[in-house]
């Protein structure tokens, strides 16, 4: 398999960082998944744009550029045979003394990544079971979540799941510490009632995912009004329709919920996607083959 490091396509054996990186020692890095269609990066700039801002607010010295990116996705798709792939795009702030600098990181590592996508489209895409979780969210370490190195809360939440006997298809729901709806381990997560769309707002923590900000523009260009704010599990209960969200797999459909016991709380639609949930599947895929930035 190979990478890109700095720019350059190398194996990913040689894909090695210093034990003084602060990514490493101190988790100081951001990245950016998203993926390819027909070769095309999707919504590159955006996620561009986002990994710009959290470098500027950690004070790494980078400044991603769409075209340069552009390229190098493609030649490492060529390298590895693949028309087109899961990209990690990861800043890694860089070399540093053992402790804490107050000032900027200089010299930031950059390391991308492609793996194979599984195959799938919006038609065949089966639904997922969300399961609220008894771990809280940990709060963002600044105002707002970054798509930082610091995974430790999902991972202990993944594992929450795991010791519970959930199937690895199990999505995990976090709330926030004042027990208000936040996100997935891996996704924001939607729901529709009595013609509103509803989502978390960004005071209760989620990442502001990429996929997450164009799905509300959807809602929002088809006249669908959008409420963000504080809910608790109970509203999300009783919802018409759930989906979930992230720029890997798009939007996929909430069949079941379960409460922090792996016990039932609601099924939705007869095991399928709702008939609006389905609607936007379908648009999100078109435009997104289609090339729209």
């Amino acid at each position: 398999m190979n990478v890109l490091r700095n720019g350059q396509v190398i194996d990913s054996k040689e894909a090695v960082i210093s034990a003084f990186d602060h990514g490493f020692l101190y988790g100081m890095g951001l990245f950016e998944t998203f993926r390819t269609y027909g070769g095309r990066p999707w919504l590159l700039e955006r996620h561009a744009a986002r990994l710009a801002e959290g470098c500027r607010q950690l004070g790494i010295d980078y400044s991603p550029d769409a075209e340069r990116m552009r390229d190098g996705i493609a030649r490492l798709l060529s390298a590895n045979g693949m028309e087109d792939a899961y990209i990690r795009w990861s800043v890694s702030a860089g070399e540093g003394i053992v402790g804490l600098p107050s000032g900027p990181y200089e010299a930031p590592v950059e390391i991308v990544y492609a793996k194979e996508l599984a195959a799938d489209t919006p038609r065949t895409r089966a639904g997922k079971t969300l399961r609220l979780l008894r771990l809280r969210r940990s709060s963002p370490e600044g105002e707002v979540r970054l798509k930082s190195f610091h995974y430790m809360n999902n991972i202990v939440a993944k594992r929450e799941l795991a010791a519970a006997g959930a199937s690895p298809a199990v999505e995990g729901l976090f709330l926030d510490a004042d027990g208000n709806v936040c996100e997935g381990i891996v996704s924001n997560v939607f729901w529709l009632s009595a013609g509103s769309l509803y989502t978390p707002s960004l005071e209760t923590g989620p990442l502001p995912g990429i996929t997450r900000a164009f799905v509300l523009e959807m809602a929002a260009s088809s006249g669908y009004p959008v409420r963000e704010g504080g809910y608790r599990f109970e509203e999300l209960a009783a919802a018409e329709e759930v989906f979930l969200t992230n720029s890997i797999q798009e939007i996929v459909p909430v069949t079941e919920l379960e409460d922090e016991y792996g016990q039932t709380v609601r099924r939705f639609a007869s095991g399928d996607a709702g008939s609006l949930t389905r609607e936007w599947m379908a648009l999100y895929r078109n435009r997104a083959e289609g090339g729209e930035r």
